[in-house]
């Protein structure tokens, strides 16, 4: 699961070079490994501390600097001595250090105090202050800060006691005789101490944001931050009140100030873990684990402040694992925005801090087979926080090795390609996979290589998921991974997973089995801290609290695409052009005309070369709905920035259709023939008319906008690779929409054969009628040049009849069909004559019937030949 890369080995970067260095100066003949070398801190710039007792049994402290990878000795102690903690300055003048006193043989007679803490000046070696001489222990951090005061020197060290109080010491320095930096202020040092914290029970230092994390215990548990800026002023940020049991812990408990390897007696395990981490995005997580041993289940919280919500975890301990846990406490590990909880042999949960509404979103493994890697056991392991704070550092303390710690994509993969088979154990669930296809896309997407194995993993899996569409949340969760680099803040406003679209989600998918969890809302953070501009780290920390404050008492505020479909069933009925129909296609210019700046070269696959009324319209209906849920929600973004991210994100989505379509077209080697509807399509061919079929059913299904094109290339594909009745099934059903672009290909170059006019008569009874007529135009069949010389003679005599008066009207005309238009118009004159002429029987009174029928009976024997005149 994780990938670990080793980048400080303290034999190797170390104890080789200590060696090589006695050596040559001949304090010792040849190579001994017997040397006492020791972890004590890492600061903030990556750089290492630690002590060895020298080949003159004096104890001495070196650094290693993790960018050059160079050794260089700090400090040599007249005699050895025992270093619990230590620290050193940015500027590399002064190490302050916290010695174990020895109390064993004669020095145990002495009034001695067991802990002393001293300042010491190493540049050069000068003079030594003490700081303290108490009986417990005392742990020593400098403050690393960046400051634009370069003429000033000041170094600022943080002093922390296991009697539960903070000091801040100010020592002032002053250059003697051009390069000896010295302490100013020796006699009024300790009057200079400032007491920032009065009582804790638990600590931990954060050196990259230079933030000190403390508990307080009275009546509750009250987590307190104080933030220590540039200028060397601190104060309280954040203040949480945290559930904790009432003894949560027998001593105090120092989180990154160090590593004591002289603690007198063994500390008892405390019934509490606990650790805070942050991102630079404005994230803020404390977790904390407490075991149940007797039960045999282990329960530990994540609090999301960011999210306004705390979730609790109870996970049973498997009884039918061969190794039984010999600690109870996880291991906590921060990789970017996921949590990652490590019980050896037992389980790995990885917590996504993102998005956190449902368990599918989140990896949980359990059984023998979880192991992330780490020879030692995860108890004597530490967690490092880098500095980028895309992932962490794992200290094997015991081992003296640092690696550093990603999330394996390789993994991953291998979850998304197994398949689910009941009873087998190697096999993965649908939120199993489901959670490794998120972590892949949102959390690594911006791998090429790894969105491409993702790719064909879709396309070479029919049905990889029962309960969810991947192909939908493939979509989903790259556009909501573009937004939010472009945007912060819009977990709640963007959808990322096409489960909220469901009007029902399915029960696996809300429940992971062995995985108890419970969320609590509105945990109350107290923000102290003033406001500091928009990229300050608190401030965005409480804006994103607020936020979601505000977001969970407002019915449906993230985005549905499938709430637009009335709204574009609507506007595909109008038939006649209206302003909103012109305000759409400004929204689709918008769009379109980004994707060509974007992709000027990219023309693999046939798509934006063509007029698509319909994905045009859909496409500007996305952009204004869009635009109205982020302004309605998020208006603190602004109407220029909304409208820029709007169209990005829906230029993304016509995007990532296409270069879903160019990664299979690599796959499967297809070129331009494909385009050919004369020949049948080879088996590769009919994979890729099978994987289009399978996005154009999961676009439809969220009403989200294809590439104009997209429908073109589909329908070849599918008159090539079906049978011509199934062909017209996917017409009349609506998988199917033809084109004009594609009905006249298909008209020019299928010949007239009988199998090949029976499909063109289908498809010309199925096109709406002004379509109709201009296909005609294009085929050369005798029908349709019937056709075209009816609707010529027909438009020849309606312009003859507006300038004489037509002989049609509304009342009269014929109710057949006019087969032949010149003699169905002849007989209309006819019959409008004869309507005309004077009715000789009109006038006439008496008429003779007899003689009448008589006389018209004799005229038509004559004119039949049957009697003469």
């Amino acid at each position: 699961m994780l990938k670990l890369k080793q980048t400080f080995d303290l034999q190797n970067d170390v104890v080789l070079d200590i060696l090589r260095k006695e050596a040559s100066v001949c304090r010792v003949k040849e190579y001994s490994e017997d040397v006492d070398t020791r972890i004590l801190n890492t600061e903030s710039d990556g750089s290492i501390l630690y002590s060895w007792k020298g080949s003159t049994g004096t104890t001495r402290i070196g650094k290693y600097d993790s960018n050059t990878k160079q050794n260089k000795l700090l400090y040599t102690f007249d005699k050895e001595v025992c270093v619990s903690s230590c620290s050193l300055n940015k500027e590399e003048t002064l190490l302050a250090v916290s010695l174990a006193q020895n109390t064993r043989g004669r020095e145990r007679l002495k009034p001695i105090s067991k802990c002393l803490t001293l300042l010491i000046e190493i540049h050069p070696i000068n003079d030594t202050q003490v700081l303290k001489a108490v009986d417990c222990r005392v742990k020593v951090q400098f403050l690393h800060q960046e400051t634009v005061r370069r003429s000033v020197l000041e170094s600022h060290l943080l002093l922390l006691t296991e009697d539960g109080y903070v000091d801040l010491y100010h020592v002032l320095l002053c250059k003697q005789e051009g390069y000896r930096v010295v302490m100013a202020n020796l006699e009024r040092l300790s009057k200079t101490a400032e007491r920032i914290v009065e009582d804790f029970c638990w600590a931990q230092w954060d050196g990259h944001m230079q933030r000190l994390y403390y508990l307080t215990h009275k009546d509750k548990f009250l987590l307190r931050c104080v933030q220590f800026h540039p200028n060397h002023n601190c104060e309280t940020v954040l203040e949480l009140v945290l559930a904790l049991p009432a003894n949560s812990f027998h001593a105090v408990k120092f989180e990154n100030l160090g590593f004591d390897h002289y603690i007198a007696e063994k500390p008892k395990e405390e019934p509490v873990r606990m650790q805070v981490f942050t991102n630079r995005i404005g994230s803020m997580c404390v977790c904390y684990s407490q075991p149940l041993k007797d039960k045999q289940e282990l329960i530990y919280s994540v609090v999301l402040v960011h999210k306004d919500c705390s979730k609790k975890f109870r996970v049973s301990l498997s009884s039918e694992t061969s190794q039984k846990p010999s600690h109870f406490h996880p291991l906590f590990i921060p990789i970017g925005y996921y949590i990652l909880v490590y019980l050896q042999d037992h389980f790995l949960h990885c917590i996504n801090t993102r998005q956190q509404e449902l368990l599918c979103h989140s990896l949980f493994l359990s059984g023998d087979e979880v192991n992330v890697g780490l020879l030692r056991e995860p108890a004597n392991v530490t967690v490092l926080q880098m500095e980028d704070q895309s992932g962490c550092c794992l200290l094997d303390l015991l081992g003296g090795r640092i690696h550093a710690a990603r999330l394996r994509p390789a993994y991953l993969l291998q979850i998304l390609r197994s398949e689910a088979r009941p009873r087998c154990p190697s096999s993965k669930s649908d939120p199993q996979r489901l959670a490794a296809l998120h972590c892949l896309l949102v959390y690594m997407g911006n791998d090429p290589n790894l969105e491409l194995k993702i790719i064909e993993w879709l396309c070479d899996n029919v049905n990889p998921l029962e309960s969810v569409d991947p192909i939908q949340e493939f979509i989903l969760a790259s556009l909501y991974r573009i937004a939010y680099e472009k945007c912060l803040g819009l977990d709640k406003v963007l959808p990322y997973s096409s489960i909220f679209a469901k009007k029902e989600v399915p029960v696996c998918l809300l429940e992971v089995p062995g995985v108890i969890c419970t969320t609590e809302l509105h945990i109350e953070p107290d923000f102290k801290a003033k406001p500091r501009g928009p990229r300050c780290f608190w401030s965005e920390l409480q804006w994103n609290t607020e936020k979601t404050k505000h977001l969970d008492a407002v019915p449906n505020p993230r985005y549905r695409t499938p709430l637009i479909q009335a709204d574009w069933d609507k506007l595909r009925s109008e038939r006649r052009p209206s302003s909103q129909m012109t305000h759409m296609e400004e929204n689709t210019k918008k769009v379109l005309s980004m994707v060509d700046t974007w992709c000027l070269d990219r023309k693999l696959v046939p798509l934006f070369q063509e007029e698509d009324r319909q994905q045009r319209g859909l496409i500007g209906l996305t952009v204004d709905k869009l635009r109205e849920h982020l302004n309605k929600h998020l208006p603190r973004l602004g109407k220029k920035k909304i409208d820029s991210l709007v169209v990005n994100y829906v230029a993304k989505l016509l995007e990532l259709i296409r270069h879903m379509l160019e990664s299979v077209w690599l796959k499967y080697k297809l070129g331009p023939h494909v385009m050919c509807l004369m020949q049948k399509a080879s088996p590769a061919e009919w994979s890729v008319f099978h994987f289009m079929l399978r996005i154009l059913e999961s676009t439809r299904g969220l009403c989200l906008p294809l590439p104009p094109g997209y429908h073109t290339l589909f329908a070849v594909f599918a008159v090539r690779c079906l049978p011509h009745h199934t062909f017209l099934q996917y017409i009349d059903h609506g998988f199917l929409q033809l084109t004009e672009t594609f009905v006249s290909r298909l008209m020019k170059d299928l010949d007239n054969s009988e199998a090949n006019e029976r499909l063109k008569f289908s498809i010309l009874k199925r096109l709406p009628q002004p379509m109709e007529k201009r296909i005609c135009h294009m085929w050369d069949h005798p029908v349709s040049s019937g056709s075209i010389s009816r609707d010529y003679v027909k438009k020849l005599l309606e312009k003859h009849s507006k300038n004489k008066g037509s002989p049609f009207t509304e009342k009269d005309k014929p109710d057949f069909r006019p087969e032949f238009l010149p003699l169905t118009y002849l007989a209309k004159i006819l019959s409008d004559i004869e309507a005309q002429a004077l009715n000789p029987f009109e006038e006439q009174g008496n008429v003779d019937a007899r003689f009448v029928e008589e006389t018209a009976l004799m005229q038509t024997l004559i004119r039949l030949g049957f009697e003469a005149k």
